[in-house]
C-alpha cells in the first residue's frame, strides 16, 4: 500500500455550480435518489465555510434530519467538546456528511445514494478548500480515500487528498458506545485532535515581526538662554 502521506485520490465527478451557494440551493430540493422521499430536509452543513478545518461523517441521523444540521445529537455534543479541547467551536470549522439525507432507520447508504450526493460533497471541498479534512469513522474514511481501510489502523495518520491533509479518526459514536469520555476510544480520538491542532497551527500564517523602533537621532543642544544674571544685580 502506498505511504499514507503520498496516497493519490481522484474522483471522476465534475462540479457544475459556480458557487457553494448554488450547490446548496440545488441540494435543498434534490430528488436524485430515493432518500428524497423519506427525508424531512436536506442536511447541508454547519460551521464556517471560510475556515481551514472540515469534518466529514457518514449521513444524517434522526435529530439531524429534524433540525437540518449535522452532528446535533449525542455524538455531536461529544464533537463539540473535542473542538473546545483544541480551542475551537463550530465557527472555526465546517461539519458535513457524505450523504445529505437521512437513510431510513439509519441504515447504511446504498451505492446509488452515495453517487447522487458525491458531486455535492466535492463541491463543498472544492469551494471551501480546507487545509485539514477529518474523516469520522470507517465509512467516510473509505469513501474519501477510495480504499477499504480499517479506521483502527489508519486513524491518527496523515493522508493527502484534494489539496488537503486528511486525518481519519474514530466516529464520536464509537466512544459513546464504549463508555463515553472515559473510554479508550475517546482517548484515541482526543489524541487525534492533538494532531489536528498541530497541523492547523502549521497552516496558520506566521505573524510578521514588529518593526524595530527608529534609532534615536542626535540630541539637539538646548537654546542659548543668554548670560546668567545674579539676583543681587536686579536691585
Amino acid at each position: 500500500m502506498p505511504r499514507p502521506e503520498s496516497m493519490p485520490v481522484r474522483w471522476g465527478v465534475s462540479v457544475v455550480w459556480q458557487t457553494l451557494e448554488h450547490a446548496k440551493a440545488e441540494a435543498s430540493g434534490c430528488t436524485r435518489c430515493r432518500l428524497s422521499g423519506s427525508r424531512t430536509q436536506v442536511v447541508w452543513m454547519d460551521g464556517n465555510p471560510e475556515s481551514d478545518l472540515m469534518f466529514i461523517g457518514e449521513a444524517p441521523g434522526f435529530h439531524e434530519d429534524r433540525l437540518g444540521k449535522p452532528f446535533v445529537g449525542a455524538a455531536g455534543k461529544l464533537l463539540d467538546g473535542l473542538l473546545e479541547y483544541i480551542g475551537l467551536d463550530r465557527s472555526g470549522c465546517v461539519i458535513c456528511n457524505v450523504v445529505k439525507c437521512r437513510p431510513p432507520s439509519n441504515r447504511n447508504p446504498e451505492p446509488d445514494e452515495i453517487a447522487s450526493c458525491t458531486p455535492y460533497l466535492k463541491a463543498q471541498i472544492e469551494f471551501i478548500k480546507p487545509t485539514v479534512i477529518v474523516t469520522l469513522g470507517n465509512f467516510a474514511t473509505r469513501f474519501l480515500l477510495e480504499r477499504q481501510l480499517s479506521i483502527t489502523r489508519v486513524r491518527g495518520q496523515i493522508f493527502r487528498a484534494f489539496g488537503a491533509k486528511v486525518i481519519p479518526t474514530l466516529h464520536p459514536a464509537a466512544a459513546l458506545h464504549s463508555g463515553g469520555v472515559g473510554s479508550p476510544q475517546f482517548a484515541l480520538i482526543r489524541s487525534d485532535f492533538d494532531l489536528i491542532n498541530r497541523e492547523l497551527a502549521k497552516a496558520r500564517p506566521v505573524p510578521a515581526p514588529a518593526p524595530a523602533p527608529a534609532a534615536a537621532g542626535p540630541v539637539a543642544p538646548a537654546p542659548d538662554a543668554g548670560p546668567l544674571v545674579e539676583q543681587g544685580s536686579l536691585f
